[in-house]
C-alpha cells in the first residue's frame, strides 16, 4: 500500500510541474520563424541581395548565424543578406547552402533555425576547345565511315553541347552525330583529287537552333585534314589514258611502234611513237625509282633496253622481214610488286630508196572571202575547179605509194584530205595565208614537203570596190528587173484573155483572106472555069465559098491540063456521060437550102498541107436540073453588081460567117464532085 502511494504522488507532482513549463516551452518556439521550404537564388546576384525574411513575435529577440557558407550572407536585423554575387561554377558545396540562425531571448530557452539557400545556376560561360586550331593527317585509302579525330568541347555551365560542322554538306567528312563531334570519313580519299580539306567545329551551348530570347554561347575551332599519299598504284607508261573502275584508277598504255631497216643495225637509242619507253609512278606525290626490261619477244637477242631510262637500241641487224614484238616490264626498284608492262612492235622493212616528193615546190591556190567551213581551195581564179595535190614515190613503178599520208603545217584555216583536196575549216578573215604541205610515207616514215600559197577572192557575186559596182546596186538592178518581168507576165495575160473573150471565127476569117488571094493569084489563068468564079466573087450574093485541101497541082500527061487529087482523063463520050450525072450531085450543106434564102453558105476544110488550099465559088444552081443552072448563071451574069465592087473575099465572107456558124455541114461531102467542068 505504501509502494502504491509513493507511485501516485510521484506521478502528480511531475504531471503539475510539466504543466506548468509546457506553455514556456511553446512559446519559446514560436519567438522566430523562417519559411520550411528552400530559398532560392540566381548566381551572380547583386551585393545586398536579400535571401529571406525571419519573423520575430516578441521584441529583443536576438538573431545570431551559427553556420555561414562561404561567409556569403549576413544579418541585418530580421532579414537574412547575400554578402556577395554567388557563382554556381565556384561553389565548393553543392548546390544548395545552408545557412543555420539562432534565435535567443532572456527567460527562454533559445532555438536555431535552419534555412536552406538554393543557388540557381544561369548560362553565364561560353564553350571552350582545348585548341583553337586543330590538324589531322589521313591516308588515302582510309574506309568510308572511320574515325579520324573526336575533337569535344567543355562548358562550366551546361553538360550537354551541340555541335556542327561548316561546310555543313562536305563531300568528304561528316560528324557522327550533333551531340558526338567525332569525325568520320564520308567518302573514299583520292590523293590525286584533292590533298588537303579545312573544316571548321562549332560548339553551342543551347539546342540548334537556339531560340532567340534564350542567352547562347558558341566556340569554335579551325581542324586541317591532311590527305596522305600512300604507295598504292604501280607504274604508268606515258602517254597512257586514265579510265576508273570503281575506286580504283588505271592508265591503259597503247604501246610503242619503231621501224628499222632489214640487215642493217641502227646505231644508238629507237626513234619511237608515241615517244620513248617511259613509265612514271602511279601515285602523284611519289616518285619512285623504276627499272625496265623486255620479259619476251627478244628470242633473237636482237634488241636490249637500258634498265633506267628505258630506250631500246639494237645488238645486231634483223634478217628476217616483219613485226618483232617484244613486252617490256617496268616494275618499282624498292618494291617489285609494284609493276606494269607494255609492248614494244618494232618493223623490219626494206629500205626505201626515194622519198615521196610533191609534183611542185610550190602551189597557188584561190578561195573566196565568203567560203565556211568545208569548202575547197580551187586552182585558179576563174573556174570552181578544187585544188588537189599529189606525191610521188619513184619506189613504186606508178608512182603511187598507197601508205602516203598528207598533212597540214603551220596553219589553222585548213585540213587535207587523204586524197590531197585542200579543205577550210573555218572562214577566212585575211587577204592571204600560207602554208606547208606534208606527205609521210606512214610505212617508211619518210617525207617531203612543198609550199601552198592560198589567196583570197572577193565573195561570189560582189563587185569589188575597182569594178564600180557595189552589192547594194546588183540587188537595186535585180529588183526592177523582177518588176518589169512581173509587168510583162500580166500585159501578156491581159491579151491572152482578150484575145480568147473576142470572136473566134476572125481566126478563120483570116485563113479565108489568105486562101482567096492566092486563089485570084493562081486560078485566073487556069481555065474558063476559073473566071467564072472571079465574076461570081465580084457579086456576094451569087456565090458560097468552099475551101477544100488538095495536093499541089500536077499536069495530065494526056490532056496537058494541072490535075486535082480527083481529076481522071475522060474521052468526049465520058464526058458527056459525066455532065449528065452532074445533076444528081447532092448539095455539100447538112440541110437543103431554100430556094428563098438569100444568103451565101461558105465551107471550110482542113488539109494536111495548109500551104495547098482549093477555094471554089459554089454557086446556087448545085442540085438543080442544067436548065435552071444555066438560067441562074445568066441571070447572075446579067444583075448588077454590088455597090462596093472592090469588096474582097474576106469582107464578102464576113457578111456571111454568122450564117455558116448557124448551118450544120452534112458528111456525107464524099458524094460531091469537087471538078465541075465548064460546058
Amino acid at each position: 500500500m505504501d509502494m502504491q502511494f509513493k507511485r501516485k504522488s510521484t506521478t502528480t507532482i511531475f504531471g503539475c510541474v510539466f504543466a506548468l513549463f509546457l506553455p514556456k516551452i511553446c512559446f519559446a518556439e514560436k519567438i522566430c520563424t523562417v519559411p520550411s521550404e528552400p530559398v532560392t537564388i540566381k548566381e551572380n546576384n547583386t551585393v545586398d541581395t536579400v535571401v529571406v525574411h525571419i519573423n520575430t513575435t516578441m521584441k529583443d529577440v536576438t538573431l545570431n548565424l551559427t553556420e555561414n557558407p562561404g561567409n556569403a550572407f549576413e544579418l541585418r536585423g530580421s532579414e537574412l543578406i547575400a554578402k556577395k554575387g554567388l557563382d554556381y561554377e565556384t561553389l565548393s558545396g553543392p548546390e544548395e547552402l545552408t545557412v543555420q540562425v539562432r534565435c535567443n531571448k532572456t527567460g527562454y530557452r533559445s532555438i536555431t533555425l535552419i534555412v536552406i539557400v538554393r543557388v540557381e545556376n544561369i548560362n553565364d560561360n561560353p564553350p571552350l576547345f582545348v585548341q583553337s586550331e586543330y590538324t589531322l593527317n589521313v591516308n588515302e585509302l582510309t574506309p568510308v565511315n572511320t574515325s579520324i579525330g573526336l575533337i569535344e568541347a567543355a562548358d562550366e555551365d551546361s553538360e550537354v553541347l551541340y555541335y556542327s560542322m561548316e561546310p555543313t554538306v562536305n563531300r568528304y567528312f561528316r560528324l557522327e552525330t550533333m551531340y558526338t563531334p567525332n569525325i568520320l570519313v564520308n567518302k573514299v580519299l583520292d590523293y590525286d583529287v584533292i590533298q588537303q580539306v579545312k573544316l571548321i567545329l562549332y560548339a553551342q551551348d543551347t539546342p540548334l537552333p537556339s531560340q532567340p530570347e534564350e542567352r547562347s554561347f558558341t566556340a569554335t575551332a579551325t581542324i586541317t585534314v591532311n590527305i596522305k599519299d600512300i604507295d598504292n598504284r604501280p607504274p604508268w607508261f606515258q602517254p597512257c589514258t586514265r579510265v576508273t573502275i570503281g575506286n580504283a584508277k588505271i592508265c591503259l598504255s597503247l604501246g610503242y611502234k619503231g621501224r628499222v631497216n632489214l640487215t642493217e643495225k641502227q646505231d644508238g637509242a629507237l626513234q619511237l611513237q608515241p615517244g620513248p619507253v617511259y613509265a612514271r609512278d602511279g601515285d602523284k606525290s611519289r616518285n619512285e625509282e623504276i627499272s625496265y626490261k623486255i620479259v619476251r619477244g627478244n628470242e633473237d637477242n636482237i634488241f636490249q633496253i637500258d634498265e633506267n631510262s628505258g630506250n631500246i637500241s639494237m645488238l645486231k641487224p634483223a634478217d628476217i622481214a616483219g613485226p618483232i614484238s617484244l613486252l617490256v616490264l617496268a616494275s618499282q626498284v624498292l618494291n617489285r610488286d609494284q609493276f606494269a608492262t607494255t609492248s614494244v612492235t618494232i618493223d623490219v622493212m626494206k629500205k626505201s630508196r626515194n622519198p615521196p616528193r610533191f609534183e611542185k615546190e610550190r602551189y597557188e591556190g584561190y578561195v573566196y572571202s565568203n567560203s565556211g567551213p568545208e569548202n575547197m581551195v580551187l586552182r585558179d581564179r576563174t573556174s570552181n575547179r578544187p585544188f588537189r595535190v599529189r606525191a610521188r614515190d619513184e619506189d613504186f613503178a606508178s608512182g603511187i605509194n598507197p601508205d602516203i599520208r598528207y598533212e597540214v603545217q603551220y596553219s589553222s584555216y585548213v585540213n587535207i584530205t587523204t586524197d590531197g583536196f585542200i579543205l577550210l575549216k573555218k572562214a577566212v578573215r585575211t587577204d592571204s595565208f600560207a602554208l606547208q604541205l606534208r606527205a609521210v610515207d606512214v610505212s617508211t616514215g619518210e617525207s617531203g614537203t612543198a609550199a601552198l600559197s592560198v589567196i583570197v577572192l572577193p565573195s561570189v557575186g560582189v563587185q569589188s570596190n575597182d569594178e564600180g559596182y557595189r552589192a547594194g546596186d546588183m540587188a537595186l538592178l535585180g529588183f526592177i528587173m523582177a518588176a518589169l518581168l512581173v509587168l510583162c507576165l500580166i500585159v501578156i495575160g491581159y491579151l491572152i484573155s482578150r484575145v480568147k473573150k473576142g470572136n473566134q471565127d476572125a481566126f478563120k476569117l483570116s485563113e479565108v483572106s489568105i486562101f482567096s488571094s492566092k486563089l485570084r493569084d493562081t486560078g485566073r489563068s487556069r481555065s474558063r472555069r476559073a473566071e467564072v468564079r472571079d465574076r461570081r466573087l465580084d457579086v456576094a450574093q451569087a456565090a458560097r465559098v468552099r475551101v477544100i485541101p488538095r495536093e499541089r497541082p500536077r499536069h495530065c500527061s494526056s490532056c496537058g491540063l494541072q490535075t486535082h487529087p480527083n481529076h481522071s482523063h475522060h474521052s468526049p463520050a465520058v464526058q458527056t456521060k459525066g455532065k449528065a450525072s452532074k445533076h444528081r450531085v447532092k448539095s455539100i450543106l447538112a440541110k437543103e437550102r431554100r430556094k428563098d434564102d438569100g444568103h451565101k453558105s461558105v465551107w471550110f476544110k482542113e488539109s494536111e498541107d495548109s500551104s495547098d488550099i482549093e477555094v471554089e465559088i459554089i454557086p446556087d444552081t448545085i442540085g438543080l436540073k442544067p436548065e435552071e443552072d444555066m438560067e441562074g448563071v445568066e441571070g447572075e451574069f446579067a444583075s448588077p453588081p454590088p455597090e462596093d465592087s472592090d469588096m474582097e473575099l474576106g469582107d464578102l465572107t464576113m457578111l456571111n460567117i454568122q450564117d455558116l456558124s448557124s448551118r450544120e455541114i452534112s458528111d456525107s461531102r464524099e458524094g460531091l464532085n469537087t471538078d465541075r467542068r465548064d460546058p
